[in-house]
């Protein structure tokens, strides 16, 4: 019950669907890095206070740390193409792109609290954050892992 692959085949057919996910993930995370990066140089950026400035510069931290964890799995193959390591590779390059996507979803949570907040003082920005936190926990995770759990048994 299985595929008949050798070690290498399934190496490389894990490294491809990897790939393909780090896309979909490399995408959203530059663009929303790259739009980052352009609200310091906004008129808007200088009246913001002290715990804004403090949360958007947490956010921007965070999301050059989550592109570096999802591109970290290209600069890694990269540098071991071609060294027979293939199988390692996926399990680091897996690693990574999970780290990546924690790293995205503090990222994204930390945005929408600094949108929220400039956009909003109302009370009800934590609970809507925390809302959408807890969707994209079970969108990212808990349903992932319900269907590893269902498959397992």
């Amino acid at each position: 019950m299985g595929r008949n692959e050798t070690e290498d085949e399934r190496a490389d057919r894990k490294w491809a669907e990897l790939i393909q996910e780090v896309r979909v993930a490399q995408t959203g995370v530059q663009i929303l890095f790259g739009f980052l990066l352009t609200v310091v140089f906004t008129p808007k950026y200088v009246d913001l206070a002290d715990t804004d400035k403090a949360i958007y510069i947490v956010t921007v931290v965070l999301g050059a740390c989550a592109t570096g964890a999802l591109i970290g799995p290209v600069s890694l193959h990269r540098l071991v193409s071609g060294l027979r390591v293939k199988p390692h590779a996926v399990v680091w390059a897996s690693r990574l792109t999970f780290v990546g996507l924690v790293l995205l979803l503090a990222t994204m949570t930390s945005a929408l609290l600094l949108i929220l907040r400039v956009a909003t003082h109302d009370g009800y920005v934590p609970w809507l954050v925390g809302g959408v936190v807890a969707w994209y926990l079970l969108c990212w995770f808990v349903v992932p892992l319900l269907a590893r759990r269902h498959s397992t048994e």
